[in-house]
């Protein structure tokens, strides 16, 4: 499912208007993306948490050249899915 189907699908459920749809969803979305610039963490309790973690910088390895480079230090989004998505799932 990509984006826009996502939208059809919300603006179905809901009986709504695609355009309150898509502003629903870039509402979540922005939401979620502020929050976790913050280094805060969004739990929605039934589906999973977003939350933002710190990798090391490490070294790896050019696969053209094989020469070693140094990666920078980052921080990366996680979701951890809450139990009724992993029961939903199986």
């Amino acid at each position: 499912m990509n984006k826009s189907e996502l939208i059809e699908h919300i603006a179905k459920q809901a009986d709504i208007s695609k355009a309150a749809a898509t502003r629903a969803l870039e509402a979540l979305i922005g939401g979620v993306k502020t929050t976790l610039k913050k280094n805060n963490s969004v739990s929605l309790v039934g589906f999973g948490t977003f939350s933002v973690s710190k990798r090391a910088a490490r070294a790896g390895r050019n696969p053209r050249t094989g020469a070693t480079i140094k990666i920078k230090a980052a921080k990366v989004p996680k979701f951890r899915p809450g139990k009724a998505l992993k029961d939903a799932v199986n």
